[in-house]
This record gives C-alpha cells, structure tokens and sequence, in this order.
C-alpha cells in the first residue's frame, strides 16, 4: 500500500503574509520617500491597525487547524511562522518612524 502525502491546502495564509507584508513596505517607503510627510501616515496607520487585526484572526485559525490536524503541523507551523515575520518588521518600521 503506497503512502500519499498531502500538503495542508491553504493559500490564504500565505497571500494574506506577504500582501500585508508588501503594502506595508511600500507605506514605509512611501513615508520615507516623501521626507516624512504626514499624510502618508494617515493612510497607512488604519491600514496596519487593520493589517494586525486580520493577521491576528488568521493566526487563531491556523493554531486552530495545528491543533486539529495533526497531521498537517509541519504546513501549518510555516505558515504560522511566516505570518509572525512581519511582527518584527513592522515593529521595526514602526520605530524608525516614531523616531
């Protein structure tokens, strides 16, 4: 009997990291490039706010499927943990920004 491995189907996951990832980036660089103008700021703080708060409801879903799908963990531990890297980025732009 052959053994099939499955891979954990969810794409939302990772498109929901890296488009709030390259949006936020471009806010950044857009605050940057424009010589700290402050509108910019008023478009990307509801942005981030908003970004945090889906980025957070996608974090209890997948620890949700990681604890119900145990055999799926591997998956859905690097789509945690890529979901988690923009914390530390943000944070860091955040910084650089409240200077």
């Amino acid at each position: 009997m052959k053994t099939i491995s499955k891979h954990f189907e969810e794409r939302q996951s990772i498109e929901l990291a890296i488009g709030t990832f390259v949006i936020i980036t471009t806010l950044f660089m857009l605050y940057i490039l424009s010589k700290e103008n402050t509108i910019v700021l008023v478009v990307a703080w509801p942005f981030a706010l908003g970004a945090i708060i889906v980025n957070t409801i996608m974090f209890v879903h997948l620890t949700d499927r990681f604890i119900h799908h145990p055999e799926y963990r591997r998956d859905i531990c690097f789509k945690i943990l890529l979901l988690l890297s923009n914390v530390p980025i943000t944070f860091l732009f955040y910084l650089i920004t409240a200077h």
